[in-house]
């Protein structure tokens, strides 16, 4: 587990020193170095707007992807569990997994108004095709002998969801998540940037009209390290936690 930790770490150093010699060779306002990054950073968290604008991004993340969780696993094992009800929802399945995210926010800030409604229904929308279809697959592969034993022992269909079918699903549970994540902060962003006036990507928009790189690559990498933390105070320790039974 350490040697884990410390690969990942030297992987991220690794990173930063090629950045750091090719900012040196280039020597160009294109490509700052990264202390100079780190101390746009700085500057932003003094001033109070990074954690500002950082903390209405996250806000968001966070109920778009509990809203698409929620769905998209109800949807996922649903569809995996029926086949009447894999067929009658693959196509709008393939229709959301097809529809560009672009389309979607511009269509939801028409329909719906400039309103933070619109801009967390357009995210999730945008994600619930994805979990489903992880969620699917898991609910295919679940072994059937484990339920049916279960059965013979006369548990209560709570006990057989929560013991047997659900500790089967949790991969497919935890690779949804973490694909859900990386992706819904990325729409957010988008959403940001085309219809509201907070937020890392209304930032981003702002830093972009003036090619201020330090503040855009700033303001990335203070994201990058929120879900850093969640990977490393959350998402693993509860995996590991809940997949103990497999080993």
């Amino acid at each position: 587990m350490l040697f884990s930790s410390f690969s990942r770490l030297y992987s991220l150093l690794g990173l930063l020193l090629v950045w750091h010699i090719a900012a040196v060779l280039l020597a160009s306002d294109l490509l700052p170095s990264p202390l100079s990054v780190f101390v746009s950073m700085w500057e932003h968290l003094q001033s109070g707007e990074l954690l500002y604008h950082l903390a209405i991004t996250l806000v968001r993340v966070a109920i778009s992807f509990v809203i698409a969780m929620i769905i998209g696993v109800a949807f996922g094992m649903l569809m995996g569990s029926r086949q009447i009800w894999d067929r009658t929802l693959d196509s709008l399945i393939i229709l959301g997994l097809n529809v560009p995210a672009l389309v979607t926010i511009i269509l939801c800030y028409i329909w719906f108004g400039l309103t933070e409604t619109a801009a967390i229904f357009a995210v999730a929308i945008n994600k619930i095709p994805m979990v489903a279809v992880a969620i699917r697959e898991g609910a295919r592969a679940i072994e059937k002998e484990f339920l049916e034993v279960g059965q013979v022992y006369r548990l209560s269909r709570k006990d057989i969801f929560f013991k047997i079918y659900l500790p089967q699903l949790y991969p497919y549970l935890f690779g949804a998540a973490r694909n859900g994540l990386a992706l819904i902060w990325k729409i957010v962003l988008v959403v940001e940037l085309l219809g509201r006036s907070d937020g890392i990507g209304f930032q981003l928009g702002n830093f972009f009209q003036f090619f201020d790189i330090r503040s855009i690559l700033a303001y990335t990498f203070a994201f990058a390290a929120v879900i850093f933390i969640i990977e490393a105070l959350i998402m693993r320790p509860m995996e590991s936690r809940l997949n103990r039974w497999r080993q």
